[in-house]
């Protein structure tokens, strides 16, 4: 029988140890992961909708959104912070050369 808690009933996976601080820190990354990966998401989709927009009004209406998007992943350590003003640059750069 498997402890709800433990990460054997979270992923299925072995633990060697199962200590209560190895079943805590099991259930800390389980959500810690699943927080980073709807956090990695939210980015992907905020811009591939600045890059679908159609008209370049709309895209300036979404930039700041994303932009915004971007410097809080970049602060959670979702992305590096180069790589974010990497992103940054460039989707304002498309929305200045847009039609």
């Amino acid at each position: 029988m498997l402890c709800p808690g433990t990460l054997e009933a979270i992923r299925g996976g072995i633990l060697a140890n199962k200590s209560l601080s190895v079943l805590k820190r099991a259930r800390q990354n389980e959500r810690r992961r699943l927080r980073n990966r709807e956090r990695k998401n939210s980015l992907k989709q905020a811009v591939k909708e600045i890059r679908a927009a159609g008209s370049k009004d709309d895209a300036k209406k979404l930039l700041p959104k994303v932009q915004s998007v971007i410097d809080r992943s970049a602060r959670h350590h979702i992305i590096h912070r180069n790589t974010g003003r990497r992103l940054k640059a460039r989707i304002s750069r498309e929305v200045a050369e847009a039609d």
